[in-house]
């Protein structure tokens, strides 16, 4: 089937309201374009005050051109928008753009104003972008519609483009543009999204996800309106092979009064998107010249790499230099195999280094045909993704045959990094071999590109999950159908952690106590040594009051303990509703971790998993994923923790039950994805992971819902 913005990004027809003969003005720019780069499209201007325009024929009205079109692009003024709008839906037009400024980002006014198009948009099935918007270009077709400058200040390309830019600011649609074209890449569509009051970037994302011309696409994003449906067109992007570079602009601060969970303040809008990013294995770039480069790079997709890198160099600084930013950069840099050094031992003197990276030295151009040999090697190895040469103009050139019939040869990615003015840089690219300049701009598009080229062999998009609210009937929506949820917004750690055993979450036997002298009772049940703590709807963070009581020996210690904290409480949180207390035997030993689910805004259910306990916010040494999960893709998480090593016999301590400890973390995304939309966290701090064999258990729960 054909998308609904065909009309809008391919159109066969268009009509310019509010044309003007002048190439400065924004009515007059793209039709001077169009007509200078030949778009064999049909193009009508319309404005009464002109006979022709740009050598067209202009025309009184909208509903005075001789046929219906594709597009229309409205240069006029925003409160003449709406009403433009209905008569060209009046007369058949399938698509607008609408350029002018003055809505939702100028206050409540322009806020309506932006409400009546949304409205119209919807009852009208009309495709309506912007507005706020700088316009569009189909390179591939001349389809000009943007008021952009940079067409004229940057060389038009030949042929067809196959990187397409989606940016949320025209400005910098034109600066990554002009960035592109400086590297010689073609580039399909111009697309800059303005305010997205009908048409979100996500949508035009699916788009491009399924356009032939499309083999990259370029991403500026300040926010995402439509998660769901960006990661179903980052799932076609991968399915098709295709490349999603994306910077994303901003943060989402969070205010202390709306955080009732260790997990929201953990959960950040930069965190998530970071986050989603990798899941969907999409390139995060943080400036426009590296986007540019990952775009150029793009080229090279189908050749064979990865995060393991050889460097070779004719100089051990340079190679020491190298080896530190790759590595920076998330790369590896293994030691060769004895086998792949005894190779390089025979052309490389003793001074010369042929570990990783490797040295040959200057006199190795002096044996061409040694310097073939060397890169085969590497280029053949098991041990290696990719090699990277460093080497001045002159050593490049003379190395440059030797280097084109490697990577002719083997399909395993290269690169050279030319610190002159080597003339046969164009003999190796064409030979698909990657030319840098600079060191710094070689690393900044090398690291995150060849990390991109390692997920894409394994990144798998989960599967879209639905809410216990959306699946009635099923196991999980029956045990979320509970009193819990439906007594009131509060829900007691007693009852989150009843909730979360339904699924399988491993809990420590509580006792829940209304006075001191019940308290006394159930810890001789259970045996000392035991802890308490305070239960209150008012209280989500009890050890910032005092409410947390850990390895209560005897039953003095528990009356003097159980008295100190009710008084404490009684100065800190003075208005605080108390329940009582929760009596649970003491653990000790272990490793604490958080796990949190949350309701992102943007993206959905998301699990945070990390380091645990009180110092939790300190560190930030977390992970997030969007849900559902399985045991792989949570243990996946934890051993990105810089606290990993904790639960892997870090220091001789005992090697914990990582597999308990996954299968725990399951249980929670699963009690969040089966809970009704009123749940918005559920948390664990901490789920403490025994020695393996010995499982994990939940210590602690909070359930947040909407009040």
């Amino acid at each position: 089937m054909t998308h609904r913005l065909e009309p809008l990004l391919n159109p066969k027809s268009i009509a310019f309201v509010g044309a003007s003969d002048k190439e400065g003005r924004i009515g007059g720019m793209p039709i001077s374009l169009i007509t200078r780069y030949g778009y064999e499209g049909k193009v009508f201007p319309v404005n009464p005050k002109y006979q022709e325009v740009f050598g067209l024929p202009c025309y009184a009205d909208i509903e005075s051109l001789p046929q219906p079109v594709d597009l229309a692009v409205l240069a006029i003024a925003a409160a003449d928008v709406l009403a433009m709008l209905e008569r060209c839906h009046a007369v058949g037009v399938k698509s607008a753009i609408v350029y002018a400024a003055g809505f939702a980002e100028e206050g409540e006014a322009g806020s309506a104003l932006q409400k009546e198009i949304e409205l119209f948009a919807e009852s009208s099935g009309m495709v309506v972008a912007g507005p706020n918007c700088m316009g569009f270009a189909n390179l591939n077709t001349q389809a000009h519609t943007a008021f952009a400058s940079v067409f004229n200040t940057s060389s038009m390309q030949q042929g067809s483009g196959h990187v397409s830019l989606l940016t949320q600011s025209g400005n910098v649609c034109a600066a990554v543009y002009g960035l592109l074209r400086q590297l010689d890449v073609p580039v399909s569509h111009f697309i800059n999204t303005g305010n997205e009051a009908c048409v979100e970037f996500s949508e035009y994302l699916e788009y491009l996800a399924e356009d032939s011309h499309t083999e990259v696409v370029v991403g500026y994003i300040e926010q995402l309106r439509n998660g769901p449906r960006f990661l179903s067109a980052c799932k076609t992007m991968s399915e098709r092979d295709k490349m999603l570079i994306a910077l994303k602009a901003g943060t989402t601060a969070k205010g202390a009064a709306a955080v009732q969970s260790h997990t929201s303040a953990l959960a950040g809008d930069r965190r998530v998107y970071q986050a989603v990013f990798e899941q969907a294995n999409v390139i995060e770039a943080t400036d426009f010249a590296q986007m540019a480069l990952l775009a150029q790079l793009a080229r090279l997709r189908h050749r064979t790499a990865g995060r393991r890198v050889a460097v070779i160099t004719m100089s051990g600084a340079l190679g020491a230099i190298l080896a530190d930013r790759f590595i920076d950069a998330g790369l590896d840099l293994p030691d060769l195999p004895a086998d792949v050094q005894a190779v390089l031992r025979k052309g490389i003197p003793d001074y010369g280094m042929v570990g990783n990276p490797v040295d040959v030295t200057g006199n190795v151009v002096n044996d061409p045909g040694f310097v073939h040999e060397v890169l085969a090697v590497l280029a053949s190895t098991d041990a290696l993704d990719a090699v990277v040469i460093y080497a001045p103009g002159y050593m490049l050139d003379r190395m440059a045959d030797s280097i084109a019939a490697v990577a002719t040869e083997y399909p395993r990615f290269m690169a050279a990094i030319d610190t002159g003015k080597a003339s046969t840089r164009d003999t190796l690219r064409d030979a698909g071999v990657a030319v840098f300049d600079d060191l710094g701009r070689a690393v900044s598009a090398l690291g995150p590109f060849l990390l991109w080229q390692e997920r894409r062999q394994h990144a798998v998009l989960p599967s879209t999950a639905k809410t216990g609210a959306d699946s009635a009937g099923s196991p999980a929506a029956l045990a979320a159908d509970s009193s819990v949820f439906s007594a009131s917004a509060t829900v007691t750690e007693t009852q989150a952690l009843a909730y979360l055993a339904r699924f399988g979450v491993p809990v420590k036997d509580i006792c829940s106590a209304g006075s001191m002298d019940e308290a006394l009772t159930h810890a001789a049940a259970l045996g000392y040594p035991v802890v308490l703590k305070i239960v209150s709807p008012d209280i989500a963070h009890k050890t910032e009051v005092g409410g947390v009581v850990l390895n209560v020996r005897t039953e003095s210690e528990l009356e003097q303990k159980y008295r100190d904290m009710m008084a404490g409480i009684a100065q800190l949180a003075p208005d605080a509703r108390l329940e009582g207390v929760l009596v649970q035997k003491m653990e000790t030993g272990g490793v604490e971790l958080i796990v949190g689910a949350r309701r992102d805004p943007v993206f959905g259910p998301m699990l945070t998993v990390g380091l645990g306990g009180v110092l939790t916010e300190l560190y930030q040494d977390v992970q997030h994923s969007i849900l559902p999960v399985d045991a792989d893709r949570v243990q996946a998480l934890l051993r990105e923790l810089i606290a990993f090593p904790l639960l892997d016999g870090y220091r001789n301590t005992p090697v914990a039950d990582l597999a308990a400890a996954c299968d725990a973390i399951v249980a929670v995304g699963d009690a969040m994805l089966a809970a009704p939309k009123s749940v918005e966290e559920v948390e664990v701090n901490p789920l403490l992971v025994r020695r393996k064999g010995d499982g994990a258990v939940a210590l602690d729960a909070l359930i947040v819902t909407g009040k």
